[in-house]
């Protein structure tokens, strides 16, 4: 089971950016994916979930800026962040939970900044 994240960078504020994670090993089509983030100093938080239906939920601290998709042919979930600010640098982590093991993604950086 493997997922892979990239499309991290570094942006200025209002910037945008579209995360990608690529999973293999697991029946995507049929697991709900997350996007977590941490930065230093806290908790990691999850930022979007979509289930397998394609149902989105979002932290509070990105509804309206970020979305969450997923591709079923590619085994690919993005997250395309806009509006960016300076709070939401982090790594972001892809996840999900397969055959009731926590899988997480290797994560990418992104810094927002002026």
């Amino acid at each position: 089971v493997q997922l892979q994240a990239s499309g991290g960078g570094s942006v200025q504020p209002g910037g945008s950016l579209r995360l990608s994670c690529a999973a293999s090993g697991i029946s995507f089509s049929l697991s709900a994916m997350h996007w977590y983030r941490q930065s230093p100093g806290k908790q990691r938080e999850l930022v979007a979930t979509i289930g397998f239906g394609g149902g989105t939920k979002y932290a509070d601290s990105v509804k309206g800026r970020f979305t969450v998709s997923r591709d079923n042919a590619k085994n690919t979930v993005y997250l395309q962040m806009n509006s960016l600010r300076p709070e939401d640098t982090a790594v972001y982590y892809c996840n999900t939970v397969w055959r009731g093991t926590d899988t997480w993604g290797q994560g990418t950086q992104v810094t927002v900044s002026s």
